[in-house]
């Protein structure tokens, strides 16, 4: 029903952040239950499927990694991975698990709660049939012109060409050396800052027209990606 409030399933073992985390969602208003055993999160999807799952990577009874494989096997709920085992994080985004976000602790909720809200507006625009022939990012390579959701991008060259590496294939993570292989036709030398400079910058514009749309994500470690439709 589209009056009634998404519902966000919080599987975490320590009592506070699951609070915390209950808290900020209840205030932006979700409907939240918890749990805590990760051996009670199969059977409670499979009885009453939430919108979202939040899914902590270390629990009692069962971890993070077996539970998401599992829900996969018959399920299609979106969940975004807690972990603070940094590690972790190239098994988390090589989709061998099926999760669709991570967040590491130690988090702000108010991140948990963008990345949320991020999700669910993708799930619900795809359940709700939106047309493909509206893309939210138009690239136009041959005018380096851009605009996202029906409004112009003023960007200069070197922003267009690491907008459209990063579009070629949304999801993928670059590594900024792939990138900056991209951004400049001379060959000249330039350091990774000067990549991570023209993302600040990108950013920027992008979010005058989506403030609170994570578009360009930083993967810890590793580099950036696009996520948008």
């Amino acid at each position: 029903m589209s009056g009634s409030p998404a519902s966000i399933l919080i599987v975490e073992d320590e009592p506070k952040i699951a609070r915390l985390l209950a808290d900020y969602l209840e205030g932006s208003g979700f409907a939240t239950t918890h749990l805590a055993d990760g051996r009670d999160v199969i059977a409670r999807v499979r009885a009453s499927a939430p919108d979202l799952i939040l899914l902590d990577l270390m629990l009692p009874g069962r971890d993070g990694l077996e539970i998401c494989r599992e829900l996969r096997s018959f399920s299609e709920v979106p969940v975004i991975m807690l972990t603070a085992r940094v590690e972790e994080i190239d098994r988390l985004l090589g989709l061998e698990l099926g999760a669709d976000d991570y967040v590491c602790k130690p988090f702000s909720p108010r991140e948990v709660l963008a990345r949320v809200k991020a999700i669910l507006r993708r799930t619900r625009r795809r359940d709700d049939g939106a047309p493909a022939s509206a893309p939210a990012l138009v690239l136009d390579e041959a005018r380096y012109e851009a605009s996202l959701r029906g409004t112009r991008l003023e960007l200069t060259p070197v922003e267009f060409r690491l907008l459209l590496t990063l579009a070629e294939h949304r999801g993928r993570v670059y590594s900024r050396a792939q990138l900056l292989d991209r951004l400049y036709d001379d060959h000249r030398v330039v350091t990774d800052r000067t990549v991570d400079s023209h993302v600040k910058n990108l950013r920027r514009k992008l979010e005058r027209i989506a403030p609170g749309e994570d578009v360009i994500r930083s993967v810890y470690g590793v580099g950036y990606k696009l996520e948008i439709d």
